[in-house]
């Protein structure tokens, strides 16, 4: 069941010979004096080496610039097209932050604490910093119906009695142009802005080093890839093969990887179970859905109009858009529509991989477990999840003193963590109805687990001048409060006493039962009894 599995860097480059042309190269004190490198280079092959890259085909190079739409430049969209809704009626509408896991990451004011800033809190000091990134912007899966329904599509317009008009008339010479998996262009690119953004925000952190950094992802290839261009705009291009050590953790079945913890949780991958939140996220789309297919469906003949199919045209405009830079399914959707789809996306995390799953806390435990051994400075011996017994008994590969921890991973474990970790107040407005969107939600996926969605867990001296004595999480900029976690009292600035926080996570540990919730035979629960991802009782 918990298999054991090794991992990675780049090949090392030799340093270029010296030029009496190149200016100043003085830096300040990073790499650290006499760090080991090659020593342990045995412990990080490289991706050619460890394989289990997943589904690599790439799509169709983007042609942006034969759309006439003017790109925008509003945050983190440059350099994709924004998209218009169907009626267009609030210009400040942006579509793409109604996309869900499919967003583009940007900025949470609040989740809860609107008064509090991601800067740290004056007269506090940074003492480490601990980052769990989702991958960039990529193809669809290989599992997503995207493709089978641009295979109906191109049937169907081969046949005699097909025609399309009005806002779907472009339907008559559409081709589908997207790969599987692999990161789009804007997919690399968001990662290397991510890098170059927190070497500005962590990068003093580096001067504590006394050895190369370990950074961890998953063995598929958009996850190497995200991790390796993070690392390039982190420490630099010609630099960045040589200032860390990159460990690559094989993502396959019936490997232990905290990064890919469905791997080893079954029920996790079950229809009944781990995917319950696609049952109750199509009861949701046969309703918000209705007018738009009384509206489209007049459009086109000799292709029906499904509910499903009118879902698979929401999410090839965010793909598209991603891969592409544009796409003429945007503006089908009236706001009211894409505030829908939002929803639905919602509703299929909380059930699949948020507080409403009874496998949500069990994927997260192996991560908060590394988490709490690394606040502790103290190894884990006891392997009862998704951990690693190979790879964390190594203070090599899973090393304790590092001032930043950079770790890579998907959406539905960025999801299932925060579940582990019992932030509450993201919870707060669950269980999702699925005949409404409630008033008042605090459960939004674009804002949890967009591409590269960032939770930053900043150990802090407050006052400055002790040792670490706090501890705050930030999820893409927002502030998190703490209070579901024992231990942890109201604060305005989110803080959480460090030995506090290290104790309710000792007892929220304790709490989950991982081998009964990804391994025992049950039924779903009545998911209403669901709202901090365990099985009930």
């Amino acid at each position: 069941m918990f298999a054991a599995v090794l991992l990675l860097v780049l090949p090392f480059c030799t340093a270029e010979s010296a030029s009496s042309y190149a200016g100043s190269t003085v830096v300040d004190s990073y790499p650290p004096p006499g760090a080991i490198k090659t020593a342990v280079d045995a412990y990080f092959p490289d991706g050619s080496q460890v394989g289990y890259l997943g589904p690599t085909s790439t799509g169709a190079e983007p042609a942006a610039i034969a759309t006439a739409i003017p790109f925008s430049k509003a945050e983190n969209a440059f350099p994709l097209s924004r998209p218009n809704s169907a009626d267009g009626a609030d210009i400040a509408f942006d579509v793409m932050r109604h996309w869900g896991n499919s967003a583009p990451m940007y900025s949470v004011e609040s989740f809860g604490l609107p008064g509090a800033s991601p800067i740290i809190p004056e007269g506090c000091g940074i003492n480490a910093v601990h980052l769990l990134m989702r991958h960039g912007a990529r193809y669809p899966t290989s599992e997503f119906g995207l493709s089978h329904f641009a295979s109906k599509i191109h049937t169907a317009a081969s046949k005699q009695g097909f025609n399309v008009t009005g806002d779907l008339e472009f339907l008559a010479t559409w081709t589908y142009k997207l790969g599987v998996e692999i990161l789009t262009p804007y997919g690399r690119d968001s990662l290397f802005s991510n890098g170059v953004a927190f070497r500005y925000r962590y990068g003093e952190l580096l001067n504590a080093f006394t050895d190369l950094p370990v950074f961890r992802t998953t063995s598929e290839d958009r996850m190497l890839d995200s991790a390796l261009n993070f690392a390039a705009g982190f420490f630099g291009l010609r630099t960045y093969e040589t200032d860390y050590h990159q460990e690559i953790i094989i993502e396959e079945n019936n490997f232990n990887n905290t990064l890919a913890p469905s791997r080893v949780c079954p029920n996790s991958n079950t229809a009944d179970i781990g995917r319950f939140g696609n049952t109750q996220a199509k009861k949701w789309a046969n309703i918000y859905l209705i007018d738009a297919r009384k509206r489209l469906q007049p459009m086109i003949q000799g292709f029906n109009l499904t509910i499903s199919r009118l879902v698979d045209m929401q999410q090839m405009c965010t793909y598209e858009t991603v891969a592409l830079g544009y796409s003429k399914f945007c503006d089908l959707f009236t706001e009211e529509e894409w505030e829908g789809y939002e929803y639905y996306v919602d509703l299929n995390f909380w059930y699949s991989s948020g507080p409403g799953n009874p496998t949500a806390a069990a994927q997260g435990l192996g991560w908060v477990q590394e988490l709490v051994s690394r606040l502790t400075h103290t190894p884990i011996n006891v392997w009862n999840s998704s951990t690693n017994g190979t790879l964390d008994s190594n203070n090599i590969t899973f090393p304790l003193d590092q001032p930043i921890y950079v770790d890579v991973t998907h959406d539905t474990v960025i999801s299932s963590i925060v579940t582990t970790l019992n932030f509450t107040s993201l919870a707060a407005s669950g269980p999702l109805p699925t005949d409404h969107i409630p008033l008042h939600r605090s459960y939004i996926a674009s804002q949890i687990v967009p591409f590269a969605s960032q939770l930053v867990a900043q150990v802090l001296s407050c006052p400055a001048s002790e040792g670490p004595t706090h501890i705050r999480f930030l999820l893409n900029d927002g502030v998190v409060p703490l209070t579901g976690i024992r231990g942890c009292t109201e604060d305005s600035n989110g803080l959480c006493a460090l030995p506090g926080f290290i104790s309710g996570m000792h007892e929220r540990i304790g709490q989950i039962d991982f081998a009964h919730d990804c391994y025992g035979n049950y039924t779903l629960p009545n998911p209403d009894n669901i709202v901090d991802g365990r099985y009930p009782g």
